[in-house]
């Protein structure tokens, strides 16, 4: 039996600027199911776009449980090091 799908609304900005959608991910039985599109001339600018999605990550935790922001990004980060950073899962 499937939910009903529980979609964000669109940052403030988006309504007033318009803008390109890039990343769109969903979590689906537990598993994450990923929508992208290159947007990007140099790959480096997706690294500076996940650093940015994980300092946000990192507020709302810290906004919606006891743990801090610092405590909140330094999970985060052993959980990317962990699965991320094996050039061998490149292939």
């Amino acid at each position: 039996m499937s939910q009903a799908f529980e979609e964000l609304s669109l940052p403030p900005d988006v309504a007033e600027n318009g803008g390109v959608e890039v990343l769109r991910a969903i979590v689906v039985d537990g598993a994450v199911s990923v929508a992208l599109r290159r947007s990007f001339d140099d790959p480096a600018t997706w690294g500076r776009l996940l650093v940015d999605l994980a300092r946000q990550a990192a507020r709302a935790y810290a906004l919606e449980t006891e743990m801090s922001e610092e405590d909140a990004f330094a999970r985060i980060r052993v959980g990317f090091e962990a699965d991320g950073l094996d050039p061998g899962a490149l292939n």
